[in-house]
């Protein structure tokens, strides 16, 4: 698969100080790269020089066969759109309306949508089955549809990579499984998908290989089936990680049960 992705050396962080060691990683067609840390670790700040709205430190960050820094605006709009944490709800627009949001990196400047543009914005609202809420107000939606809406907005972008921070953040249990569901899909389709999240289980649900942030200030990226597991989050997370399985025999991860005072008195 093409390689769509990929950060080399890469630093990052404010005010010259780094938030971890130098990173590497890549992403390629079809596959999902899980960020995952705890919350406050700087995935958030990844993403964004990943996207160049903060400057690395030092190391590179290649899209595809162009460096980041060689990308204009359009150029980079059709590599990879951006569905931030908790995205804005401007309530004020449909759905159909908000997705064709996603549209307005690829035209001219002043330029109207055309029938190009709205075929897009109703190839991405199908997709992700919001047809039946083409028309509804997105304050009118619950936060699991606007999620979908956002996603369905970065897909309108048709870029080849989606870049998502948190994406489940605040959903119900179920909204996160329909989310996280979705992003597979997605990948399956062929589009190279990274999303960040504190959560290990999401990596086991939907994710191909994984960057995960150390507490000694480094990072480890590798494939999920053989990053993920419990040492590793046990360092991660601070506390012990047991690895359970489902009736049905699927693998999730688990807290070790907790020792009473009495226990540990005993």
């Amino acid at each position: 698969m093409a390689e769509l992705l990929c950060a080399r050396a890469l630093s990052f962080g404010y005010d010259r100080r780094a938030l971890t060691a130098p990173i590497d990683l890549t992403l390629h067609a079809g596959e999902i790269v899980v960020v995952l840390g705890p919350n406050g670790s700087g995935k958030s700040t990844l993403f964004r020089t990943l996207l160049g709205t903060v400057a690395p430190l030092s190391g590179t960050v290649r899209w595809g066969e162009r460096e980041l820094g060689q990308l204009g605006p359009r150029e980079l709009a059709a590599r990879v759109a951006w569905v931030p944490q908790q995205p804005g709800a401007a309530f004020e627009f449909s759905v159909e309306q908000y997705v064709m949001l996603g549209r307005l990196g690829r035209l001219p400047t002043g330029a109207a949508p055309g029938r190009v543009d709205r075929e897009a914005v109703g190839r991405a609202i199908e997709r992700l089955g919001l047809e039946r809420f083409r028309g509804r107000m997105l304050s009118r939606m619950s936060g699991g549809e606007r999620q979908l809406a956002a996603i369905a907005r970065a897909l309108a972008q048709q870029a080849s990579t989606l870049l998502l921070d948190e994406p489940t953040a605040s959903l119900d249990f179920g909204n996160q499984g329909r989310v996280l569901d979705t992003l597979r899909g997605l990948a399956a389709d062929g589009l190279g998908i990274a999303y960040a999240t504190h959560d290990p289980n999401h990596a086991l649900r939907a994710g191909t290989n994984a960057l995960v942030y150390l507490p000694d200030g480094t990072t480890a990226f590798g494939p999920v089936s053989g990053l993920i597991e419990p040492s590793v989050l046990t360092r991660v997370y601070g506390v012990e990680v047991e690895l359970a399985r489902t009736a049905g025999g699927r693998p999730v991860f688990a807290l070790a049960a907790a020792t009473s005072p009495r226990d540990a008195g005993g």
